[in-house]
């Protein structure tokens, strides 16, 4: 039977259905590409290393009342609180929260647990000018987290940068290349400047549907699957790996739909380009995780560990209770 399975392994690898890669104490197994259009999708399977089913997103919280994010009249700061009494929340770098006096996207990824208290949080302010209530709107509180910041410009102006002018910059150069795309402009007459209302634009939807229709179900039934790697137009972009399939899955649509918002804003149907090929992926996954690290404390629960290189960055959140990384996003810098 070990030798039956040893030929079954080796004739997948040789058939390129997946590709095998060690990054730090963890084994990666690469899928082919799924590919949509412009976007291509990689699946990273490996084992859970977090087994317990307590927690949930960030959406998923605050949908339930289950947490709140207050506004705290600091541009780049605001308190988060968990008030279930039995499940943990994970907050990851890059959730926006919607609402207060200015939309925001939270800058880390870590895990808040049930009964926390209030705890004060790095954030960049992704919407311009406005400094009061909108609409109905509370301003003292976030009514919602349904978006993921988008570009992976974006994600190295809030995560490597940690400039607020660079992801104001961003943000419009973003709102700038979906106006371009989907054929109307998709800046709000209600905040022009709000990363958030612009994902909401119809014709954005619109865009994306058919990337979510042909690549939404690739991840059913597998229970093995913790990250995925995704390319636009030929061109590695990023990757995100979690510590545990179930927390995967939960994230997977909304990572799904910010992958698929960049891959409209870049979608140029007259450009050729070669498929990505899973070791190529491997390549970019190795490469990240050998650069030079630092650490920087978030918490007395978390700390982000960067690694980076003239081509990649790597963030790792590590829970400082667990000593588990429960989430790494590697990002090309070109």
């Amino acid at each position: 039977m070990k030798l039956r399975s040893i030929i079954c392994c080796a004739l997948l690898l040789a058939l390129g259905v997946f590709t095998t890669v060690h990054a730090q104490e963890s084994e990666y197994k690469i899928s082919k590409a799924f590919t949509h259009k412009n976007l291509s999708i990689f699946l990273i399977h490996g084992r859970d290393k977090y087994t317990k089913n307590n927690i949930l997103t960030l959406q998923e919280a605050m949908e339930n009342k289950e947490f709140v994010v207050y506004e705290t009249s600091d541009v780049n700061e605001l308190a988060v609180e968990n008030l279930s009494k039995t499940q943990d929340v994970f907050i990851q770098s890059g959730d926006i929260v919607k609402g207060g006096k200015q939309d925001r996207v939270l800058a880390v990824s870590i895990i808040i647990p049930a009964g926390s208290g209030r705890i004060l949080i790095q954030a960049f302010c992704v919407e311009s000018g406005r400094w009061q209530k909108r609409g109905k709107e509370e301003d003292g509180k976030f009514g919602s987290s349904s978006e993921r910041i988008v570009t992976k410009e974006l994600k190295l102006a809030a995560n490597k940068s940690k400039s607020q002018q660079e992801v104001w910059s961003e943000v419009s150069k973003a709102q700038d290349k979906l106006s371009a795309n989907v054929g109307a402009t998709v800046n709000s007459n209600t905040s022009a400047t709000s990363l958030q209302l612009a994902l909401e634009n119809k014709q954005v939807k619109a865009n994306i549907d058919s990337y979510i229709d042909a690549l939404d179900n690739i991840i059913e039934d597998k229970r093995d699957v913790i990250g995925y790697a995704f390319a636009i137009n030929g061109k590695i972009n990023s990757a995100d790996v979690y510590v545990s399939n179930s927390l995967f899955k939960k994230l997977w649509l909304r990572m799904l739909k910010a992958a698929a918002v960049e891959a409209v804003a870049n979608l140029n149907e007259k450009v050729k380009f070669s498929t990505v090929k899973p070791g190529e992926v491997l390549a970019f996954l190795e490469g990240a995780a050998r650069a030079k690290a630092s650490e920087q404390t978030v918490s007395k629960r978390s700390k982000v560990i960067t690694r980076e290189d003239e081509k990649n960055v790597l963030f790792e959140a590590v829970d400082s209770r667990s000593k588990l990384v429960i989430h790494r996003n590697y990002v090309t810098k070109h």
